[in-house]
């Protein structure tokens, strides 16, 4: 039921870095920033796949307690977002693995972003499917 969603982040630019490389492996890239004549002078960029569903924007109050889930279309996308996140300077939070206590066929990983954020990517299919 979510159109869009977005997340505040402190220092845009290291930001934007972590979640090219994290949100790279299931497909989604930067596809927009809105000109900051319309943001009162901070900086705001629209991730997805084929329109902006993820927005990061310059903010102040940024950081843990927060928690954002990325949808992965099979378990290795999982396992090379985790990958991607971490070598882009994001936190382990939870090793890429089966969470059946969640449902069934739950299959997540889970990274702190540098300001803390519990971002994660998750695959609902069962094992061995495609």
């Amino acid at each position: 039921m979510i159109d869009h969603t977005g997340i505040p982040v402190a220092d845009f630019v290291k930001a934007k870095a972590f979640y090219d490389a994290a949100l790279a492996p299931l497909g989604a890239k930067l596809l927009m920033m809105v000109p900051e004549q319309f943001t009162g002078g901070k900086k705001v960029g629209g991730y997805g796949l084929d329109r902006p569903v993820w927005w990061l924007h310059e903010a102040t109050e940024t950081g843990a307690g927060r928690h954002y889930a990325f949808s992965a279309e099979s378990r290795a996308d999982v396992d090379a977002f985790y990958e991607a996140a971490i070598a882009a300077g994001g936190r382990d939070n939870g090793a890429p693995g089966p969470r059946p206590h969640y449902h069934q066929h739950y299959y997540g990983a889970f990274v702190l972003d540098p300001d803390g954020n519990n971002v994660e990517a998750v695959c609902h299919r069962p094992e061995g499917s495609s």
